[in-house]
């Protein structure tokens, strides 16, 4: 702490606290130990990496992907040591620090959209990485799948691109096709791994842009895509498609409806409101038991979706 007032110092005392604490983490033998040794040590590896953005005098967004070199190294280092050589403890306290370094690195990416695209990214690249070591594959993938596909949305809203379908689509077709080619192969497989990118993909941001449409086409072809996908998705008994769906089209209906509704509520006398509330609440305590029942049936139908 009383390093980082001078740039000298603060690289010496925190390069040294680098070192001090890698090698701590490699030579004890309490796993304890070696993985608090490890959290420092990365800790004081951003604090050094932020430095070296600060003395570049780059803005904290450009700075963000000096300061991904850090997770950078906790991925390498993972794949390089593999689970026979680092304890499970020890490898969890290493990526928890790395995926730490990379919320920061989001974190000072926000202010500029484009440099957050290129950093979500990089960490999407670090995720699939990660996702190579077989007891890391199912967590770490769908990790990198969100993040790819996050990155991509920021991308179109920064370039300020209207018809975001032109672009996304053609990549939902061959995701989506390449899901259900896995499939296929893995009848196991769930099918947000398979259909969940892919159709996020285009349904999401598309949305989004509808939202702040004033026109009719949009919504109106959003809608039938939604529905589309949500009946393939109770057809086949995917979750995925059927969720997501269901839920673009839920949305997209409340956008189109609410001028409407805003009128109806408006045209009502002031007491109506609390006549219907208490109306609502009659009918939902009355029916309780049975809207529990049919909430359990729910959830035990999309539990047996694939």
């Amino acid at each position: 702490l009383l390093a980082l007032p001078s740039e000298p110092a603060t690289y010496a005392v925190s390069g040294a606290l680098v070192v001090l604490f890698g090698w701590t983490a490699a030579v004890s033998r309490v796993v304890a130990v070696r993985s608090l040794a490890a959290v420092a040590s990365v800790l004081c590896a951003l604090v050094v990496a932020v430095a070296a953005g600060v003395s570049l005098e780059w803005s904290a967004p450009r700075a963000a992907l000096v300061v991904l070199v850090v997770p950078a190294v906790t991925v390498a280092a993972g794949l390089r040591s593999g689970p026979p050589a680092l304890p499970l403890a020890v490898s969890l306290s290493l990526e928890g620090a790395g995926a730490f370094g990379a919320l920061v690195a989001l974190g000072m990416s926000v202010a500029d959209a484009p440099f957050l695209a290129l950093v979500l990214a990089s960490c999407g690249v670090l995720a699939a990485t990660t996702a190579l070591r077989p007891e890391r594959r199912p967590g770490a993938g769908y990790l990198a799948a969100g993040l790819f596909v996050a990155a991509a949305w920021v991308r179109l809203a920064a370039s300020g691109v209207p018809d975001v379908e032109a672009y996304t689509l053609p990549l939902s077709v061959v995701a989506c096709a390449v899901g259900y080619l896995r499939s296929r192969r893995d009848p196991a497989l769930s099918s947000w791994a398979a259909y969940g990118p892919g159709t996020a993909l285009t349904l999401v941001p598309s949305l989004v842009v509808a939202w702040g449409d004033t026109q009719w086409p949009r919504p109106l072809l959003l809608g039938v895509a939604a529905l589309a996908v949500t009946l393939l998705g109770a057809a086949r008994r995917l979750q995925a498609p059927l969720v997501l769906g269901g839920s673009v089209l839920a949305l997209d209906a409340l956008h189109e409806l609410a001028p409407q509704v805003a009128q109806v509520f408006a045209a009502l006398p002031r007491w109506a409101f609390p006549a219907l509330a208490g109306l609502l609440l009659l009918a939902i305590g009355a029916t309780y038991e049975q809207r529990l029942r049919d909430a359990r049936r729910v959830r035990r139908s999309l539990g047996r979706m694939r």
